[in-house]
């Protein structure tokens, strides 16, 4: 039982095309809201929360009514070309309101683009699971989340090249080329998987029965497993609340405290990104030696180390990219081993349960951390965003480190790229 990377490859464009979105979205959507429209900080960590709003309570629902529903197209692909294609339509008018400072319109448009966002998003993760065999789907996972990695660094590219260092830049050609590989994603998707021919032919060659399941003796967690449980959906709450803060209002900080000018500010994160995506592989070997949760400590550390040194940059200089690569090592070595611990506590038939609930705990803590950081950027100073994310990243650290179960160590794959492990 071979991964066809190929399929996988092709799966994983819907992914990029999320990830090329929301890229965008946590960077020039703040920039917006306070340069154009001068909302406070509170204010606009409220509205950069509505996207978690919705998460939380849409993607079960969307992802739910994409199991039951049966077209020609199979099950997900509906909703992936519809979803791209309105989200593509509305996120068009949100360049435009800006030049035109019209508020109204741009709430709107937002909204409408956020709602488009969350039909497809439930539906393109879990076109891979149904395309993929169970034992395969960690490998696959791992090409979904390069892929998707790849569409984060595009955008941060475009924000880069096309943002102009002025009072207020235009930030239309960066939304006209993230539309542009949001639109050719779908379409080369579309042109290569034939999603219902696919699974009926997944089903046929690997039937149920012969894949590998995960088995509980009985119904009900026990305590200590139940604990560890509960531990970790804390910890991932509070690693997410510290580095959401920092991807969300660093644009801000860094025209604010470091006097950075135009899309200068994407450089540092596109260090970070780049840096996650090439630590991948050595985590794959250090995970499957050491143990997830161990991985997950030291990735912790570093970011704790990445937040402080920072925060002691009164000015850009370039040595802080050394520090925002430790950020992007340190996060993937969180996100590849986080999940698979909480999977590691169900059962074949709750899978999308415990799942479920590392969502839940996730978006519930970006819908928090952007209003809480931002009444501190806001009435307090923008100094306090990297003590902010210190602070929560050692209250992490403190709940992961008494978990004491879901960390079966990851069995040394063949093939590198198997050891871009992120399980569903």
């Amino acid at each position: 039982m071979k991964l066809n990377y190929k399929r996988t490859f092709f799966v994983g464009l819907a992914f990029l095309s999320i990830s090329a979105f929301w890229q965008m979205y946590d960077s020039i959507i703040p920039l917006i809201l306070q340069n154009t429209f001068h909302l406070p900080d509170a204010v606009t960590g409220a509205i950069m929360a509505i996207d978690n709003v919705l998460a939380v309570f849409l993607l079960p629902i969307i992802g739910t009514l994409s199991d039951k529903v049966d077209t020609r197209w199979g099950k997900r692909t509906p909703f992936i070309v519809g979803g791209t294609i309105a989200a593509v339509i509305f996120m068009m008018l949100m360049p435009m309101a800006d030049m035109n400072k019209q508020l109204i319109l741009f709430i709107v448009a937002l909204a409408f683009t956020l709602l488009s966002m969350a039909m497809y998003r439930s539906p393109s993760v879990a076109l891979m699971p149904d395309l993929t065999p169970k034992p395969l789907r960690s490998s696959a996972n791992a090409v979904i989340n390069l892929m998707g990695a790849i569409g984060a660094v595009y955008t941060l590219i475009l924000i880069q090249v096309l943002v102009k260092k002025e009072d207020h830049p235009s930030y239309l050609p960066v939304f006209i080329g993230v539309a542009a590989i949001m639109i050719i994603a779908i379409v080369v998707l579309l042109l290569t998987i034939k999603e219902k021919k696919l699974a009926a032919q997944i089903a046929e060659e690997y039937p149920e029965e012969e894949q590998t399941e995960i088995h509980h003796e009985s119904g009900k967690l026990p305590k200590d497993v139940k604990k560890s449980l509960i531990l970790i959906l804390a910890s991932i709450f509070l690693w997410f609340t510290a580095y959401n803060a920092v991807t969300t209002a660093f644009s801000r900080y860094a025209i604010t405290v470091w006097k950075m000018e135009g899309g200068g500010f994407a450089s540092c994160l596109m260090v970070a990104t780049i840096a996650a995506i090439c630590s991948y592989i050595p985590i794959g070997v250090v995970a499957s030696k050491s143990g997830r949760k161990k991985t997950i400590l030291v990735g912790l550390l570093f970011m704790l180390i990445s937040y402080t040194s920072v925060f002691f940059y009164p000015t850009y200089h370039w040595s802080a990219n050394f520090f925002f690569a430790l950020i992007g090592v340190g996060w993937a070595a969180v996100g590849v081993n986080s999940l698979p611990m909480v999977v590691e506590m169900s059962k074949d038939s709750d899978i999308g349960k415990y799942t479920g609930l590392y969502y839940t705990f996730s978006m519930s803590a970006q819908i928090v951390t952007p209003i809480l950081s931002g009444l501190l950027l806001q009435h307090i100073s923008y100094n306090t965003l990297f003590p902010y994310a210190m602070f929560f990243t050692v209250c992490a650290m403190i709940t992961m480190s008494q978990v004491k179960h879901g960390d079966a160590k990851p069995i040394q794959k063949e093939n590198v790229l198997e050891n871009f492990d992120v399980e569903d």
